[in-house]
């Protein structure tokens, strides 16, 4: 009997110790401060911080906590009349005039105006100089104009023919993109950008705190082959930490080799453009 409150304070020691390591593995990095994004401002609201943070968050938080967005607004008018800069590269339709470049046609708002934030967080970023000067009712208004184009595959004004596809490889990249690799660990890419690469299937769901995380994915189809293969290079080589959504890609990307990330941009970038 003497040594039953001595069992006893080992169990409870156990019990405390396997709480504090599933808690270590659920949680963000211990170096980052998630940032809990506030909902946009209207047009009569002033700007918050560049990532929609609360007043009391810190000013150097460490990244975007993108599963606690909410829906943005912004006036598609004004974002056109804001647009030129970004047309040098985009074009004046949300194509871009180079296969470096991404086209933002069509793309889901939440999206264009996220990765907006992320450009002004991050001054490695070739984009940072660009948009420094942008306030926040600038990029709502932005990605709301480039939302409301009609993508398409090519500038309207380009007469050259569209490159030949490897259909090979192209399969490849289908085989990946639906049902991913389980031998390498790679998941299908379908579970977050939808089935036909058009973006998530619930991207406006709100969830039960209005929160809507999936509206941060981006649509991949019709995408430009080369931009696709450097964004997915770059997860793969861990460049990308800013948002949540960046750490759940690193994980991916990491487990991609160079056919695979290849295989993925030239099946998407052949697909037509979603309408």
């Amino acid at each position: 009997m003497k040594r039953l409150p001595r069992l006893l304070a080992i169990i409870a020691a156990c019990a405390v110790s396997a709480l504090a390591i599933a808690q270590s593995q659920e949680a963000p990095p211990a170096e980052a401060t998630a940032v809990e994004a506030a909902p946009a401002p209207q047009q009569d609201a002033p700007a918050t911080d560049p990532a929609g943070a609360p007043a009391d968050e810190p000013a150097d938080a460490r990244y975007v906590d993108l599963r606690r967005v909410r829906p943005i607004t912004g006036d598609a008018a004004a974002g056109q009349a804001k647009s030129e800069l970004c047309a040098a590269c985009h074009g004046p339709q949300g194509i871009s005039i180079a296969p470096t470049f991404p086209n933002l046609a069509g793309q889901r708002a939440d999206f264009l105006y996220w990765q907006l934030v992320e450009f002004t967080r991050n001054p490695d970023s070739p984009m940072s100089p660009l948009v420094a000067d942008l306030g926040d009712q600038d990029m709502l208004d932005l990605a709301a104009y480039y939302a409301s184009l009609t993508p398409t595959t090519a500038p309207a004004d380009t007469d050259a023919e569209a490159p030949e596809v490897d259909a090979t490889l192209a399969q490849r990249g289908e085989q990946l993109y639906l049902s991913g690799d389980p031998s390498k660990g790679i998941p299908p890419c379908q579970g977050c950008h939808g089935p036909d690469a058009g973006g998530h299937v619930d991207a406006l769901r709100a969830d039960r705190d209005g929160h809507t995380p999936y509206a941060a994915y981006p649509a991949l189809r019709g995408q430009q082959a080369i931009y696709l293969q450097t964004k997915l290079t770059e997860y793969r080589d861990g460049k990308m930490q800013d948002s949540t959504t960046d750490f759940v890609m690193t994980g991916i990307g990491e487990r991609l080799d160079d056919d695979s990330i290849q295989a993925l941009s030239t099946w998407l970038s052949s697909l037509p453009a979603a309408q």
